[in-house]
């Protein structure tokens, strides 16, 4: 084994060696943003970054254990890991995919597939619909860029079981087995998130991996019962939709965004994604229109630098928290990282699949500003994590300002796609 600690050393003086990058996240105009620095000086410093940064949290994590999968900050700047049944375990084994997908090195490659060996036993896990970015985001890259059969099978199992939950007579799958909205007592027991059309991609997989008709017949109806109950007029979208057992709506309400009535950001962001990819996979023109709609609405109310408030109607008139939400306490208007990433990587794709170049362009400026220092954390800083300012939940009073995995996996996820770009 090498000397990691000499090779680190050479690395951290590479980096501080290297002409600053990127620019404030004030600026926005692209080609002031981009007018002192080439698109492979840009990826080249990103990518040594990440890596340093991502090999201090490899220390610091240690060994997968099914208990340790990194995902935030607690509020005392340590660590924040999740167990192997969170919905974020399969974040980090995917980003060191993506490292292994930028930097060919087979370091990454090694460590990849260790986390992701790690969730094997998920196949089986049916107690919520996140199974998608559990195993998809690790297995599904693993099986892309180092494929072994039972990747493979792993991940036909994990379609069969996420296939579990969805049921004939209402025709989604449910994302939670109970959800109490903050503005009433109700307890409804088929809840569906905006969240879960990010899952699909792992069923459109299994369909032409197994030939099996029925994984993509599930994400399609799925798809147009989210389309015809979850977006508004403008292509804003609630978060929760609750379904009686028929298939009928009891409610629509929001878990995480500022009000029932309000656009989470990146509920918004999952939709812009979601339907993005349920394009690419079945070339519908409905789920276009939907992905470049919703992205229009994201797109015309960000603010200067591109990173949008963590709900698009926090503080507005004719908005209001339910009182148990703390959100209703919480005045300060956050920015969320988390979201410009996810967003940041779909309108990659959203730009090639529509043929419009200038959600590439905004794709493009997003990243460079998620790349600045106002957004991208210093090395050896955020406990690791490579994107700061992120908000998970305030309504739940959690993740406030805080780290997330995910951030960090579509934020390389949109680099790859910057490189590649053609």
């Amino acid at each position: 084994m090498r000397n990691t600690r000499t090779c680190y050393f050479i690395l951290i003086i590479s980096l501080v060696s290297l002409p600053i990058a990127c620019p404030k996240a004030q600026t926005t105009n692209s080609g002031t943003q981009k007018s002192n620095i080439n698109k492979e000086q840009f990826i080249k410093e990103n990518i040594e970054f990440a890596a340093a940064q991502t090999e201090l949290m490899l220390q610091r994590a240690g060994k997968p254990t099914t208990k340790n999968y990194p995902h935030s900050m607690k509020n005392d700047s340590t660590i924040q890991f999740t167990n192997i049944t969170g919905w974020t375990s399969g974040f980090f084994p995917g980003t060191l995919w993506h490292l292994y997908e930028l930097t060919k090195e087979d370091k990454w490659k090694t460590a990849a597939e260790e986390w992701t060996n790690s969730l094997e036993k998920l196949r089986d896990f049916t107690d919520h619909h996140d199974l998608g970015f559990m195993v998809y985001c690790s297995y599904g890259n693993a099986d892309r860029l180092a494929p072994k059969p039972e990747y493979k099978d792993i991940l036909l199992k994990s379609a069969h079981s996420l296939s579990t939950r969805f049921n004939k007579e209402t025709g989604v799958i449910k994302s939670w087995n109970a959800f109490k909205p903050w503005t009433d007592s109700i307890v409804y027991t088929y809840p569906v998130i905006i969240d879960n059309m990010m899952n699909l991609e792992m069923l459109f997989y299994a369909s032409k991996t197994s030939e099996n008709k029925d994984f993509y017949n599930i994400a399609v109806e799925h798809s147009d019962n989210t389309l015809k109950n979850h977006f508004r007029d403008d292509f804003s979208t609630y978060h929760v939709v609750s379904y009686n057992s028929d298939g009928t709506i009891l409610s629509k309400n929001t878990a995480q965004g500022y009000s029932d009535n309000s656009t989470w950001a990146r509920g918004q962001a999952w939709a812009i994604y979601g339907y993005t990819m349920t394009y690419r996979e079945t070339k519908d023109l409905r789920y276009l229109e939907a992905a470049t709609k919703a992205a229009d609405y994201y797109i015309e109310r960000l603010p200067e630098d591109l990173i949008p408030y963590w709900d698009f109607n926090v503080g507005m008139d004719g908005y209001t928290p339910g009182e148990r939400s703390y959100a209703s306490k919480f005045k300060e208007k956050l920015r969320d990282a988390s979201a410009a990433a996810i967003t940041c990587s779909a309108l990659f794709e959203l730009g090639e699949l529509s043929d419009n170049p200038s959600y590439t362009e905004k794709a493009i400026d997003m990243l460079y500003t998620l790349a600045s220092p106002e957004y991208r954390a210093k090395l050896g800083e955020n406990v690791n994590f490579i994107i700061r300012h992120c908000v998970g939940s305030i309504p739940h009073k959690s993740e406030i300002d805080k780290p997330l995995v995910y951030a960090d996996y579509y934020f390389l996820e949109a680099l790859i796609r910057y490189k590649n770009m053609k």
